[in-house]
């Protein structure tokens, strides 16, 4: 893939006009990338869900169900925001239900995947009971297809002793009756190649079942609207799919609705020596980017360079107490300044959901911004009570 900076959208995007720290979400950038993925579904006949574990902000539910056919969800919370705020199809995947929010999920949701056999057995006699209410209830096992594709293991699902989905191995002989579906994930931000290797392997290996399913759902992690995609080879491998099976396909991406569409506001709040400049910035990557230290991978600053191409570096840290609390080495054509702002680049997808308020660090506000005609709004705010609901 590419990597060359992804927010391609904010050259006149002034920082100083939203508080710091902000998420800025271009709503332009968002409906270029909607329209790929209709694209996809108009030529494909694939159905393409809003993955809400990577992108949430419902504040652009409309524009996004003007495209998509609904969301997926990862448990109850989820369903409840794909139902309330989204409308369209609600699937629903969990790698474990409890009673108490199963019974409530099956109240909601139009698909309803199984991670194991044992689950869907343990809870029959409820599902039995939700479908005679709700007769559009439909089903599905999550596969493992046991074909890794992952370059990091902590984001690979198909990892020796992954718990997301029943080995396909295990399904000789298991009783999939009141099953209409299957789903697998096996990508992570990948192109074209890694899902046709991994469709080439779920029919090889699970040919059996997908003749008694009606739909099968090919998972997240599709980087369709990256520049770098085979958006046609998607188109005719779906296309191909369907047509040897008889089946619906759905796809549920993330940050292929995301990509390329917001960045994360910042302030230089002091500046320090030791061993190196320091700049110390009102966002924090513990508490608002998560992924740069699991994933982990460099966040891209706009004006920035590697550590000695521009004149300048400097050691970007958050204000947390953890020591680890640290952005990377950037450098800069200028030195920075206390009061400065800073903008990380592609901070929409998947960082937004995960912000936390650890040490009681201030949630970034969140804002829409329109590159086309120069239109900001800051659409919420963060405070005491947010960080305070969280305790008791």
């Amino acid at each position: 893939m590419s990597d060359l900076p992804a927010s391609d959208t904010f050259g006149s995007f002034d920082p100083a006009l939203v508080p710091s720290p902000c998420f800025v979400v271009d709503e332009v950038a968002i409906e270029r990338n909607l329209q790929v993925l209709e694209r996809v579904q108009q030529e494909s006949g694939a159905r393409i869900l809003l993955a809400l574990k990577a992108f949430s902000m419902f504040s652009l539910a409309p524009l996004v169900m003007r495209y998509l056919k609904g969301t997926c969800s990862s448990g109850l919370m989820e369903a409840r925001l794909g139902r309330e705020e989204y409308g369209g199809e609600v699937h629903v995947y969990s790698a474990a239900y409890t009673r108490g929010d199963l019974g409530k999920i099956l109240d909601i949701a139009d698909h309803v995947v199984f991670n194991t056999l044992s689950q869907w057995q343990r809870f029959a006699p409820l599902v039995a009971e939700k479908k005679q209410q709700h007769p559009h209830l439909e089903f599905g096992l999550r596969i493992n297809p046991l074909h890794s594709e992952g370059a990091v293991a902590l984001y690979d699902p198909c990892a020796p002793g992954s718990r997301l989905g029943t080995p396909v191995t295990q399904l000789r002989g298991s009783d999939l009756s009141g099953f209409s579906g299957l789903h697998f994930h096996t990508l992570c931000e990948q192109n074209f190649a890694p899902l046709a290797r991994t469709l080439d392997a779920v029919e090889q290996q699970a040919g059996a079942v997908l003749e008694q399913m009606n739909w099968v759902n090919f998972g997240g992690g599709h980087h369709i609207t990256h520049p770098d995609y085979d958006v046609d080879g998607l188109i005719a491998r779906i296309r191909k799919f369907s047509d040897n099976w008889g089946v619906q396909v759905y796809l549920e991406p993330g940050e292929a609705i995301a990509i390329r569409s917001g960045v994360l506001v910042s302030e230089v709040l002091d500046l320090m020596e030791n061993h190196q400049p320091i700049a110390i910035l009102d966002t924090s990557a513990t508490c608002h980017m998560p992924d740069t230290l699991e994933m982990p991978y460099r966040a891209h600053i706009h004006g920035s360079g590697q550590p000695g191409e521009f004149a300048h570096t400097f050691r970007l840290g958050g204000l947390s107490c953890l020591a680890g609390d640290v952005m990377g080495d950037y450098s800069f054509p200028e030195p920075l300044q206390v009061g400065q702002r800073l903008v990380f680049d592609d901070m929409a997808h998947y960082t937004m959901v995960k912000t936390t308020t650890f040490n009681g660090v201030r949630l970034p506000a969140l804002a829409l911004y329109n590159s086309r005609t120069g239109s900001l709004r800051v659409v919420r705010e963060f405070g005491y009570e947010d960080f305070r609901n969280r305790l008791s």
